[in-house]
């Protein structure tokens, strides 16, 4: 009888474990998945979200905690999300995880940092005694759906896009660093040069540039010549003042040379059989 009960009894072992199975990923799946696509489902509602990395120590040792917080999600109405950072890296730049895990309260889209204990108890706490009001909640400017967390999570899918392309280059089809680095460096080159053409032709097409006439050159008044040309009358006159004093002077010198001319022509003459007389 026992060698024959045994194979019964190894198989309805065996049923037992495939129909445990089942009912085992039914209470895992009590901690909802948030990826991209459906991370604003966090807006509406009263949520506990926990980041982490498998690769994280810490992330593991809280694993069976946050499970076991998860079973009584629904007793106190609150839904229980994880977030891996490693597959949703936009989500990791948008909420701004610098350390792992981190957890993360949000009640109608008002989110709030989570940083007491990590024991299912302190968790059922928090919510039932609503300990969290106790908190202030992420500035507006901070918060996953505003434009600035928006372009950080874009950023964030970029590097790791990059990242993967990065990956691919080198061991998919075989090109060394350098060359994987030179293709970054071309492609980010050309983008930028039709990046700056498009913001050109949008500018253009916004503010076109108008094209200014020659401007007519103002003439004087009557009055603006008459004020100008009253010093340029008071210059001329000041040098033909200097002109005539000049003029005097000269013909001053000259007369005064004439005069003397004779006077020294007879001083000469009187001077000349004298000396004639002294030498005879």
């Amino acid at each position: 009888m026992a060698p024959s009960g045994s194979p019964a009894l190894h198989l309805a072992v065996l049923v037992l474990l495939l129909w445990g199975a089942p009912w085992t990923h039914g209470r895992r799946s009590n901690v909802r998945v948030i990826t991209d696509e459906n991370w604003r489902e966090l807006l509406e509602g009263d949520w506990m979200i926990e980041f982490y990395a498998p690769w994280c120590p810490a992330c593991q040792n809280l694993q069976p905690e946050w499970e076991s917080f998860a079973e009584w999600g629904e007793d106190l109405e609150v839904n229980v999300a994880k977030v891996d950072v490693t597959e949703q890296p936009g989500l990791s730049g948008r909420f701004i995880i610098t350390a792992l895990p981190t957890i993360y309260h949000c009640k109608d889209g008002e989110f709030r940092r989570y940083q007491g204990p990590r024991t299912k108890k302190d968790f059922i706490n928090f919510i039932s005694d609503k300990e969290w009001k106790s908190i202030e909640p992420v500035s507006s400017w901070f918060g996953p759906g505003s434009v600035l967390m928006s372009s950080m999570s874009a950023l964030f899918q970029l590097s790791m896009w990059i990242r993967a392309c990065h990956n691919y280059f080198i061991e998919d089809l075989g090109l060394p660093v350098w060359g994987s680095y030179t293709v970054f460096a071309l492609a980010t080159l050309f983008s930028g040069l039709l990046l700056g053409l498009c913001m050109i032709f949008v500018a253009d097409c916004l503010c076109p540039s108008k094209r200014r006439r020659p401007q007519p050159y103002p003439y004087p008044s009557k009055k603006l010549l008459s004020e100008s040309a009253q010093p340029l009358k008071k210059v001329e006159e000041e040098q033909e003042a200097d002109e005539e004093d000049v003029s005097e002077e000269e013909t001053e010198r000259k007369e005064g040379t004439n005069k003397d001319f004779p006077q020294n022509a007879i001083r000469q003459r009187s001077l000349g059989p004298s000396l004639a007389t002294d030498k005879s």
